[in-house]
This record gives structure tokens, sequence and C-alpha cells, in this order.
């Protein structure tokens, strides 16, 4: 999922307003008075809430009988148990989705259309289950678990819509010949979603796989896999034919890894950590078939003098208040002007100790993250580095009860410095001074990485002018919103393949070409 500048700030906002952004008249209405209630219902008895694999149109416990137990980073309360998948498990559900996809790749695009929009009016009835269950396994505050439940109904509405407009082309090869291109889907596509967005990012990647013809085996993380494996018990109660999207939880080792290396599976679609990529890509590579790899960011906010500073600030405060930074796509490297650096700055700072945890961002999600972002904070004091606001967990109050980290600045980081150059995946914001345009694009060019960038300038030609300059497969200029209509994917180590928008359908379908001689 990516934020752009004005969709973090509304997503920032509608977690203090406890409201979900932009969803009245737009996508469907979600409760935001059923997610609060659904977040604070006391736990249903553990033997309720085991979650098992959805394969085939029904629950199925995993083939060796294991389990494990998750829990809530906002509470650190056990949460439920989640089925245990292996080698085994994948193979029911690919051999399922194999015989499963022929005979909803035949059908028209019209009915596939009618059935995902019968999924998102599932989604959307469901909104307060899905909610607790998000909340269960991610701690989010209310505003933030509306607004990701919103786009994720969007997906499916999205793409019900856009399919009954893709088609091929004729080709014009002279008066005895008619030649033309269809689209066709892959086959099974092995689906492999992070534990920072849940829902949302399944449904990103489900939505289109479906409208173009595929079947789906997901995967999604041990961590947060509750709310995908509803969604698939929905889009089957929903009317999605049985074998189309199955869901088998578990490790990336004991599933992911089978699952990509399965020789039905004709396409990989992963989100997640640029290690975990490259050996997917190794596992692809070895057999020929095709990846869309969405992986991390370093993303920076490049801001001149002639800039709106406030709203710039905001922005770049919202940046790392949305979901406590843990978004891919996050603009984490703030690149301001030298002359007005530290008014910038200095407002961002003043946003940020405004906010409170629990109320307008939740914890870090995984206890490996919350590690490794305490640990950022370590070797950056043991660097001499000095926050100008957070750098440490809460010892105290409201926060002290769950993964929480305090929203983060450090001014003037070195350029080679790690905190510079790593992603933190944590709500981390670093800064560096530019003298002018040229110096702003080698800096926001100095990474591995290339998600998404942000810039914001009073020139409107030089904002469009270093937008197109900078390595980035997405790049707001002065806050344009970035929306599920609109591709995103990355440069560099960010990845490859596109989601969202028309490209994703392309990307999820093959090309053939079919030519016939009139002689």
């Amino acid at each position: 999922m990516v934020f752009g500048s004005a969709d973090a700030q509304e997503c920032a906002r509608a977690c203090a307003e406890h409201r979900p952004p932009g969803v009245e008249g737009k996508v469907v209405p979600v409760s935001v008075t059923d997610i609060q209630n659904a977040a604070r219902r006391p736990a249903v008895a553990a033997e309720t809430r085991r979650h098992d694999h959805w394969i085939n149109g029904r629950a199925v416990a995993p083939a060796e009988g294991a389990y494990f137990a998750t829990h809530n980073p906002a509470t650190r309360e056990p949460g439920d148990t989640i089925a245990a998948g292996t080698a085994a498990d994948v193979e029911l559900a690919v051999t399922t989705a194999a015989a499963a996809w022929p005979g909803w790749a035949a059908r028209p695009a019209r009915e596939r259309s009618d059935v995902l929009h019968a999924v998102a009016d599932a989604m959307a009835a469901a909104s307060d289950e899905l909610a607790e269950l998000e909340w269960a396994s991610t701690g989010k505050v209310p505003g933030q678990v509306a607004f990701e439940i919103a786009m994720s109904v969007d997906y499916f509405r999205y793409y019900a819509g856009v399919v009954r407009a893709l088609n091929g082309r004729t080709i014009d090869l002279g008066a005895g010949a008619h030649a033309y291109t269809r689209l066709e889907p892959y086959g099974v596509i092995g689906a492999i979603t992070p534990w920072n967005l849940p829902l949302n990012q399944a449904s990103r990647a489900l939505a289109p796989a479906l409208a173009v013809g595929n079947a789906i085996v997901a995967k999604p993380s041990e961590f947060t896999a509750t709310s995908t494996v509803l969604l698939a018990r929905l889009a089957t109660q929903a009317g999605l034919p049985d074998g189309l999207l199955n869901v088998v939880t578990g490790t990336g080792p004991e599933v992911g890894s089978p699952l990509a290396a399965h020789p039905l599976v004709r396409k990989v679609a992963f989100t997640g950590s640029v290690a975990t990529g490259r050996h997917l890509a190794q596992l692809a590579g070895d057999r020929l078939i095709p990846l869309t790899l969405e992986l991390g960011g370093k993303s920076p906010v490049v801001v001149f003098a002639d800039a709106d500073l406030d709203r710039a600030a905001a922005a770049a405060a919202a940046a790392i208040q949305t979901n406590s930074g843990q978004v891919c796509s996050a603009t984490t490297r703030l690149l301001v002007e030298g002359s007005v650096h530290d008014e910038v700055v200095a407002r961002i700072v003043e946003r940020l100790e405004r906010l409170r945890p629990g109320v307008d961002f939740g914890p870090i999600i995984t206890e490996a993250q919350f590690g490794k972002v305490l640990a950022a904070f370590a070797d950056a004091s043991r660097d001499g580095l000095t926050p100008l606001t957070g750098g440490a967990a809460y010892d105290d109050g409201p926060g002290a009860a769950g993964q929480y980290v305090r929203p983060t600045v450090y001014a003037d980081v070195p350029l080679t410095h790690p905190l510079a150059r790593e992603e933190v995946f944590g709500p981390v914001l670093v800064t560096r001074r530019f003298s002018d345009e040229q110096d702003a694009v080698a800096a926001a060019n100095d990474t591995d990485f290339g998600l998404v960038a942000s810039v914001w300038s009073g020139d409107v030609a030089r904002g469009l002018r270093v937008a197109e300059r900078i390595d980035a497969g997405q790049v707001a200029v002065n806050g344009g919103p970035l929306t599920n209509e609109t591709p995103f994917g990355g440069y560099k180590n960010s990845g490859f393949g596109r989601e969202k928008g028309l490209e994703a359908l392309h990307d999820y379908a093959q090309t053939k070409t079919v030519s016939l001689s009139l002689g």
C-alpha cells in the first residue's frame, strides 16, 4: 500500500477523529462506532478463535495438526491461534486452484465483475468483524482500520468495474489477414502478503488477479493472517466459485517457499522485505515464471523554500504517524532547502509531540520489528546522533502497555549513516539540508531504493521537473493524491511490476497474439 502526501494526512486526521477518511458517498459506509466496539469487545473464548486454512471453499485443518499463537501488540495480550501450514497444505491448495481456474477464466468479464461486486458488498457488510480481526492482530487505531477496510472494499469495486473494459487490440497486417491480441490469465497465482497492512495488501493483489480470470493461493503473514482468511470465506459466501481463492497460513519457509516453488504456480506476487524478495526471485528464476515484487523504500520528501511550509510539514509528520511508519512507501527522508530547514523541522516536531499512542497512532506490530526499531535508536546513540524528539519506546503511561514507539526525528543525519540509508520501518524521520535543485535531486536519488517520493514547491514547473528527475515509481507534487487508480511499484531495490491501477490487470495477465490468413 502507498499513501501519497494528501492520503497520509487524511488518514492521520481520520486516526485522530476516529472516522473513516473519504468513505462517505465514495466507497461504502464503514461504521467507526462498530469498529471501536469490535476492537474493545472482550476476547471470544479461545476455542472459538482458532483459524484454519481456507481451501476449496471451506475451512481445512492443517495437515500436521499444528497451530501457533499470536498476540495483540497494543496490549501484549495473547491472541488467536492460527493454522501452521506446511508443504502438504500448499499442495492441496494449489491443485485445487489449478482445477478451478479454467472455468473461471472462460466466464465473460461481465460475470466475473458481478461476482467481485458481490465480494465487495460482503466485505462492507462484515466490516465490524473484519475490523475486530485487524485490531486483534495489529493493534491499530480505529481510524486507521476504517481507512484500510474502505480501501480494501474499493479494490474489489474498482477492478470489478474496469475489467469490463479490458481488451486486446487489432493489428493492421493488410487486407489479407486479421490479427488481434488477447489478455489471458496465467492460471494459479501465489500471493504472499505482509503483516503491516494485512487486509489491504491482500485485497490489492487478489482483486485484479481474480478479475482477469486467475485462481489464487494466498499466504498472509503468520502474524496477521486472520482477516485474509475471513476475506476468503466472505468471497465464497458471496458467490466466488470454490477453489478460486485459497488461503494457507504459516511461515515463509514452511508455506511461502513451497508455494513459490510449486510447478503449477505460474506467477508470484510478493510484498515484503528485500531479502525475501531476492529469495523468491531465485526460486522464480529457476522456474522461469514472472514476479511482482513490492519491496522496501527509503523515500524522500523534498521541500523547497518557496513551498507552503505548513502543508509540507503536516505531510511529513503524517507520513510517520500513519501506521507508525510501517508503510513501505512512507517518506522518511526529509530533504529541505537550507534556508528553511530549521523552521520546517520545528513545525514537524511540534506536530509529532502532540500525538498520543493508542489514539493518534498504533503500535509496532511484531515483536521482532519492535526490537529492530529500538536497536536502530541504540545504534544512533552509539554513533553520537541525538533525536530532536522521540528515540525511545514508551516507559510510562498508556503507551507502555503495548509495543509503542515515540515518533522520532533526527536532524542532519550523515548520508552514510544507516538511519539515512536503511528502512527502519517505524515512526522515524531523518533530515538533510540541500542548497539548490541539483543538490536536491542528487540527494533524493542517493539511495538503493526507488519506491515513492514527494516534492513541495511554490513553483509548479520546478515541482514537476524535479519529480521527473527522481528515480521512483510514484512521485506526489504538492500533496498530489495517490489512490487505488494510480499504478504503484518501485525502481531499483524497491522491486518491479505494478500493483493498483489498470497496470495491475496487465501484470496479472499475459498477451496472446492470434493471426488469421484471409486468403
